[in-house]
């Protein structure tokens, strides 16, 4: 048995095998392709025009109108969006968003829109196939297992894909597509041209699902580039929340503290606000001058609540080389990293392995139950 056809029946096995949640994940990840922009869309009716330019309500009053209007939210981070149209974005510890009217205070909504429930819904499906309580684990551990299958399909397929003679043999595969056939010269013709086109970003998709699903696949990434891996998966430091007592004087209030936080960066485009646990803790700032989903366009700055000064600076351009990957892998599992062409090649990328599955079990049918296909 040759080194082809040993490659060739693991390929068939795992397509086999995985294929029907491969399928299911590729599906909805079609459907989640511009959920970043959809979900912005959704809450198009919670913008509003501004009262006055540059009178709207400090973020001091608006946490104040926030509680006074929900008594049982318990703010923990403000997100305030360059758009003066858009609300402001108040998260809470017991989990969800409030969003407020910057100039009036006023609370628009939740966010629970039918479009972003619907795509949350979504979501769990391409995550754990929907399942809740305990069997939420046992579904998350299929589609984690599925997701190696994937990978292992796309490094396999590019070795059976891979011509045996170069030159123009590479070039047809690629775009020579053949219209008219039918059958399984149909099928094999169009398993091989998509695979062709959508290998990579397959690849990329797969590898940085794994890298989510399993630690072991995240330290790789560590000691690939020569570190050690860490024993607990964090970027963030831990502070010393013993150290801060009481301070004399008044605390700066948080619009300064963002302004210096944000410095003379013109580009921003989001700043969220952790709230600090007490007064006198100090406060941490993130400047996002991205759509979100790009690291390397975000950083955090921790100040001094009384004295306004830059107690530390953290983010992308800080992280060890490992870590850079690994940011750069969760969000390039959705091509978010790159913005919406990001997205749309991870979308078509999607859409292709939807085929890719439909024709590998079509031609898998056609080998196993040949009578039964003319």
């Amino acid at each position: 048995m040759t080194l082809r056809t040993i490659v060739f029946w693991l390929h068939l096995l795992i397509g086999i095998s995985a294929g029907l949640v491969v399928l299911l994940m590729s599906v909805t990840g079609v459907m989640l392709a511009y959920e970043l922009q959809l979900n912005r869309w959704a809450l198009r009716e919670y913008r509003s025009a501004p009262v006055q330019e540059g009178r709207h309500l400090s973020i001091e009053t608006l946490l104040e109108r926030v509680v006074a209007s929900e008594p049982r939210a318990m703010p923990v981070t403000v997100t305030w969006l360059a758009d003066p149209l858009e609300p402001v974005e108040i998260g809470l510890e017991q989990g969800g968003t409030l969003f407020v009217d910057r100039y009036s205070g006023h609370v628009r909504g939740h966010g629970n829109t039918w479009v972003r429930s619907f795509l949350r819904q979504v979501m769990y499906w391409h995550r754990w196939l929907a399942m809740d309580g305990d069997y939420r684990l046992f579904g998350r551990t299929l589609t984690a297992l599925a997701n190696m299958g994937l990978l292992c399909l796309a490094m396999t397929g590019v070795y059976l894909w891979w011509p045996r003679r170069q030159g123009w043999g590479l070039l047809r595969k690629c775009v020579r597509f053949r219209s008219g056939l039918r059958g399984k010269a149909r099928d094999f013709h169009w398993h091989e041209f998509i695979g062709g086109w959508v290998v990579v970003p397959l690849l990329v998709i797969a590898f940085s699902g794994a890298a989510v699903s399993y630690r072991w696949v995240g330290n790789l990434v560590h000691w690939l580039v020569g570190e050690s891996p860490p024993a607990i998966a964090s970027t963030v430091p831990a502070g010393d929340d013993g150290a801060w007592g009481e301070r004399v004087g008044e605390p700066s209030d948080y619009a300064t503290l963002v302004e210096r936080a944000v410095g003379g960066e013109r580009d921003w485009r989001a700043v969220t606000l952790q709230l600090p646990e007490t007064d006198f803790a100090p406060v941490t700032i993130a400047v996002d001058r991205g759509n979100g989903r790009q690291p390397s366009l975000q950083h955090e700055v921790t100040l001094d609540r009384f004295t306004g000064d830059v107690l530390s600076r953290g983010g992308y351009d800080t992280f060890s080389p490992g870590f850079k990957i690994r940011r750069w892998l969760r969000f390039a599992h959705t091509g978010e990293v790159y913005g919406i062409v990001g997205q749309t090649v991870a979308g078509l990328a999607s859409a292709g392995a939807c085929v890719l599955v439909w024709t590998g079990l079509s031609l898998s049918w056609r080998r196993f139950f040949r009578s039964a296909v003319k």
